[in-house]
């Protein structure tokens, strides 16, 4: 994570970006962003396919849900 100091240099530099400099940061970041997304979701299935494996997912229909989550 950026700290606080280093986020406000980033910006005080972007600032003084051209134009065509701003898009391609901004595009990068953008690109950047979504791959994280995607190394997070990824991981999230593979945690989930595990427990899958394992037997620790619940199987049942929505009403069991609600039953599981009442109880």
């Amino acid at each position: 994570m950026m700290g606080g100091t280093t986020l406000n240099r980033f910006i005080a530099d972007f600032e003084g970006f051209s134009v065509e400099e701003k898009e391609y940061a901004f595009d990068l970041g953008r690109k950047q962003l979504i791959e994280a997304k995607r190394e997070s979701l990824a991981k999230r299935a593979r945690e989930a396919s595990a427990n899958l494996r394992r037997g620790r997912v619940k199987q049942g229909t929505v009403r069991d849900l609600y039953k599981d989550l009442e109880g």
